[in-house]
């Protein structure tokens, strides 16, 4: 791209990434302070004082054990294991182009460590597409090193995603200043680079992946270059050793200044080789990618290390593309692709009245395509969604496995299908692992709308809604799977019927198709037929029902979920698909230790505990009233927990608290209990 646009994309980067007081909420000075996630300058600060709800940190001085919001910043899901499915079309490729995100899920400071109170944020679900997420974010009046916040990092684990924090270093147009460079690549008296191994210990504490390392203060010269090199040399031997990735952004040159190539070449190798990948700068062209391609080949490496920027941040799944300098239909994939910014899908809707649902509409949009199915991709789309040319992946791999839809924030919060809290929430963490192709929907006849939604739910804060007047049976693809059948394995599904009649059947395949975009091998199950009265078809209607099917006598392994529904009279149809799950048994999870509150001030709480013995998805927060009614306050994966805001109910002296483990089963533990006095 010209420099033009080079200069229009880092203003909009920069300038977002300044500190914006209206957004800046001041730490309160009690001591129920609540937790934000971490951010720090290289050493060295800006001169005067940082702004309101701003806390200057050294890197260089940070240790673990005198971090008081680490219990709340530490991620908890390791990063599972993925497969590559049959793909769910013939233009879908695994093993060759991979795609990157740099999101910028919030700002710089105050960014809770835990969630809050809205459902209006980016509740990313598209994983299976991803093959590293970059935390984006920094500013020079705040921090420029970014750890991300640990429900981003546990819900793309789950999904096998590794998520690097992000290391900014900007323009000097936008604040930067050549000492924080100076600052990041020092040297001790050993010759070692201290902040390598700091950045590596965060990393490790935090439970995320890497770092991304985006280096755009002008003004070096070739010395600086030299000690940027050998910075990047010991991040990564440092990071291997670890399990950690670096990436390499293409910015700073080997002399020291900073030019963006838009390619690989000689100007940025040396960075690439001292790296895992490098983001390719958006002024690359078809030519200087085929060449980066064949130079990676020539040094060793994969062409596929090689992300090509792709900037969505104005006009998202609206954008021009060059596809086949990346991504062409008719060879082999040149390059990954890089996205930056596709957080677009929720910042471009309307900022006073955009939903849960606008927002999931667009993002499956820019995902899945126009056609909003990947196995039927729509070729006349401009916009090359990822599920068009990269295959997903899935990590459902083991049982028990169960989902109950949650994309990761909603409007209420529901309990076997009561609303427990009525206050809108995002929290990543308590995120499913939530079906890749999103929607695949198989008929001959009237396709039904699938969508998330959030008018009710069976747990958590969204279910499937299936809605329209289907005259021939549907069949709804739901996950890819590679599960063990033994005799004792069984399918739990909880629906409800908002509308209908409608037979339902549990779809198993245990095969794969036969070809890439066929059918998987399904054998239909029955698990709730219609009953007819008087020769008209009826069912329960708006009642949550529970549905165990057996698998006895199936072979092997489970490859495919769904569900195939029938329409008596061919509709209308609403019908809800509230919880899944495979299992063998079903073991309560085991009680968590030692609750307690850590810090109080008035309503504002914090609690901490000790984590139960054994597996477990997360824990669950709940108020006991006086009324002996629980109240749904919030759920974790992590072992502390910040409540804000908290009144005594009229007559209470103390307010009575219990905490749950919550296996995959989503089947609770016996609570522990903990009160505070008012």
């Amino acid at each position: 791209m010209n420099p033009t646009r080079r200069t229009v994309l880092v203003a909009g980067a920069a300038a977002a990434l300044l500190p914006t007081p209206a957004l800046a909420v001041p730490r309160p000075k009690a001591a129920a302070a609540p937790p934000y996630a971490s951010y720090w300058y290289p050493d060295s600060f800006p001169s005067g004082s940082p702004g309101a709800g701003i806390t200057w940190r050294s890197l260089k001085a940070w240790r673990a054990a005198d971090d008081a919001d680490l219990a709340f910043n530490a991620a908890s899901v390791p990063l599972a294991a993925r497969f590559t499915p049959t793909p769910a079309n013939t233009t879908a490729r695994s093993g060759q182009a991979r795609i990157q995100s740099l999101v910028s899920f919030g700002p710089t400071s105050a960014n809770p460590s835990q969630g809050s109170a809205t459902a209006d944020y980016y509740a990313l679900t598209h994983w299976a597409y991803l093959d590293e997420l970059v935390f984006w974010g920094g500013s020079a009046g705040e921090g420029l090193i970014l750890a991300p916040n640990a429900p981003i990092v546990d819900a793309a684990h789950r999904h096998g995603v590794p998520v690097l924090g992000n290391i900014f270093l900007p323009p000097t147009a936008y604040g930067g200043q050549l000492q924080w460079t100076r600052d990041l690549v020092q040297k001790d008296s050993s010759g070692h680079y201290p902040l390598a191994a700091q950045l590596v210990a965060v990393a490790a504490a935090y439970g995320f992946d890497g770092w991304f390392v985006n280096a755009e203060t002008g003004g070096g010269n070739t010395a600086l270059g030299t000690a940027m090199l050998g910075f990047m040399k010991e991040l990564k031997t440092l990071a291997a050793a670890k399990g950690q990735r670096v990436t390499w952004y293409d910015a700073m040159t080997v002399n020291g200044t900073v030019s963006w190539q838009g390619a690989l070449n000689s100007q940025n190798q040396a960075f690439f080789q001292s790296a895992d990948a490098m983001f390719v700068d958006f002024r690359w062209s078809a030519a200087t990618l085929a060449s980066s391609g064949t130079r990676a080949g020539q040094l060793g490496r994969s062409r596929y290390e090689l992300w090509a920027g792709v900037d969505v941040e104005s006009n998202g799944s609206d954008s021009s593309v060059n596809w086949d300098a990346m991504v062409p239909t008719g060879k082999a994939h040149i390059t990954s692709i890089g996205f930056y910014r596709p957080e677009w899908t929720r910042n471009h809707l309307p900022s006073g009245g955009r939903t849960p649902g606008d927002f999931h509409a667009a993002d499956d949009r820019f995902w899945t395509g126009r056609s909003l199915d990947p196995a039927r991709p729509d070729g006349s789309d401009p916009w090359r969604a990822p599920a068009v040319s990269v295959a997903d992946r899935s990590t459902v791999s083991s049982v028990p496995f169960a989902s109950v839809f949650n994309t990761g924030h909603g409007l209420r919060w529901y309990e076997d299908g009561a609303v427990t809290s009525d206050a809108a929430w995002n929290h990543l963490g308590l995120q499913d692992r939530l079906p890749s192709r999103r929607w695949v929907v198989r008929t001959e006849g009237r396709r039904p709308t699938v969508s998330f939604d959030f008018a009710d739910a069976w747990r958590g804060g969204s279910s499937v809604l299936v809605a329209g007047e289907p005259d021939q049976p549907v069949v709804v693809d739901l996950y890819a799977t590679r599960l063990p059948i033994t005799v004792n394995t069984v399918v739990e599904l909880t629906h409800r019927t908002d509308a209908g009649p409608v037979n339902i059947e549990l779809a198993v395949a245990t095969a794969e198709p036969g070809s890439a975009g066929a059918t998987p091998p399904y054998t239909y199950l029955p698990v709730n037929s219609v009953n007819t009265e008087a020769g008209r078809a009826v069912n329960s209607v708006n009642t949550w029902q529970i549905s165990t099917v057996r698998l006895t006598g199936l072979p092997g392994t489970v490859h495919a979920l769904g569900v195939r529904l029938t329409a008596p009279g061919g509709g209308p149809v609403r019908w809800r698909l509230g919880g899944l799950a495979v299992r063998d048994t079903a073991t309560a999870p085991a009680v968590p230790t030692g609750l307690r509150i850590t810090a109080a001030s008035g309503g504002d709480l914090r609690f901490a505990w000790g984590a139960a013995p054994g597996p477990v998805r997360h824990y669950e927060l709940h108020r006991l009233l006086p009324d002996g009614t629980r109240r749904f306050l919030g759920g974790t994966c992590q072992r502390a927990f910040y409540v804000a805001g908290l009144q005594p109910a009229q007559g209470e002296t103390a307010a009575r608290f219990e905490l749950r483990s919550v296996g995959e089963l989503y089947n609770a533990s016996t609570p522990v209990t903990v009160a505070h006095t008012w």
